[in-house]
């Protein structure tokens, strides 16, 4: 079974490990991520391979890939996330805006195993910047 390995430093830190040896700090006092914030990121890092391998299949010319992600937590301990808001902004040459879409939504809901085990409402926007057009 994969996983990871987690060591507390010491304060609020620890440090977990990946199989490989790939180290993560989280802290929630400031000196690494916070753990939900990590979760976010995992989601994003999840679907983005997918979004990028989906990309390259539909031979979409995409130069950068740029996600922000907000979260709205409960109001009450033990603070789950009760919203997360995605934005993918997805730049590149004629790019096609439903294949984009198509390649976000398949990522998010059928390939990421983040985004599978996560039960919170995710909210998802798509910006489609071609820059071709930019350039007119």
């Amino acid at each position: 079974m994969a996983g990871v390995n987690v060591k507390w430093t010491g304060g609020k830190q620890f440090l977990a490990a990946d199989q490989a040896g790939h180290v993560v700090v989280t802290d929630s006092e400031g000196q690494g991520f916070k753990p939900p914030d990590l979760m976010l990121a995992s989601l994003v890092g999840c679907a983005g391979v997918d979004v990028v391998r989906i990309l390259q299949k539909k031979r979409q010319k995409f130069s950068s890939i740029e996600v922000k992600v907000d979260k709205q937590n409960a109001p009450d301990a033990p603070w789950p996330i009760e919203k997360v808001e995605v934005e993918w902004t997805v730049r590149g040459q004629g790019l096609k805006e439903k294949a984009v879409r198509d390649a976000v939504d398949l990522a998010e809901l059928k390939y990421c195993s983040v985004s599978a085990s996560m039960t919170s409402k995710l909210i998802t926007t798509v910006r489609v910047i071609n820059e071709d057009e930019e350039a007119e």
